[in-house]
């Protein structure tokens, strides 16, 4: 029972997908965070559908491309997104880490949140259409979303938080963080391995990549990391993963 309670408070969290409400308590709690790649897996899911319904319906490869991009933001809400607009703004701002802080938690939106988010999911739509929808890709597709969500968690459970409050210092403080972090670690060796089974070794390394920046980022100008910056890696981690399937398989049609 505690198990199903610990991926329904993952799952009420992180995705827009209805789930029976528990009360959030130390129990359901301490491992939610192990529980997040399975949003993954959901994204992977909803991505295959549309890939399923547009091969039925003969779509062309724009509007194929625009439902794979933002098939991800339907379920998930847009939280992560919400993350990346706040972070940006922030970054923009040029002010103190204290005053960056204070843009990230400001719920209002601004221009450059505006441009980049925009900017980001045309750039996204425009990329998803290049992709073929073969088994292979979608597969692959389904392990980046998975194995974002493994490093997203893992540095939750191993960076140190920017402030003492937030949903990620929620998750961190009450997590049993040793074995989260290990669940989290062998999710993300899985979803890897996977990957690089599948001829994407390349979508791996720009993950890696990109969690470095992530982690050297929010050290050097926020002194750890929060939700909003969490939501930032994400979506940019899985830009540069498509990024590098789309190379990959160009490439590959290259040669």
């Amino acid at each position: 029972m505690i198990v199903l309670q610990t991926i329904a408070v993952a799952l009420s969290m992180y995705s827009a997908l209805p789930m029976p409400q528990f009360a959030w308590d130390q129990r359901n709690m301490r491992c939610a965070m192990a529980a997040f790649p399975l949003v993954g897996v959901f994204c992977g899911a909803a991505v295959w559908l549309w890939a399923w319904l547009c091969g039925v319906l003969d779509f062309g490869p724009v509007l194929t491309g625009a439902g794979i991009a933002l098939a991800p933001v339907v379920i998930t809400g847009g939280i992560h997104l919400d993350g990346f607009c706040d972070t940006v703004d922030a970054l923009a701002s040029h002010q103190d880490r204290e005053r960056k802080l204070e843009i990230l938690k400001d719920s209002h939106c601004g221009a450059f949140a505006v441009i980049a988010t925009a900017s980001y999911l045309v750039f996204l739509a425009a990329l998803c259409s290049e992709l073929p929808t073969d088994n292979r890709i979608l597969l692959s597709l389904g392990l980046c979303f998975v194995l974002s969500r493994a490093l997203s968690g893992t540095a939750v459970t191993t960076f140190p938080c920017a402030k003492n409050s937030g949903l990620v210092h929620t998750f961190s403080d009450m997590a049993a963080k040793k074995l989260s972090r290990t669940l989290l670690i062998l999710v993300a060796i899985a979803a890897s391995a996977g990957l690089v089974v599948l001829g994407s070794v390349w979508a791996v390394v720009a993950a890696m990549v990109m969690f470095g920046i992530y982690y050297a980022l929010s050290m050097k100008i926020f002194g750890g990391i929060t939700g909003d910056l969490a939501g930032w890696f994400l979506q940019w981690a899985e830009l540069l993963m498509i990024f590098a399937l789309v190379v990959t398989r160009e490439s590959e049609v290259l040669l």
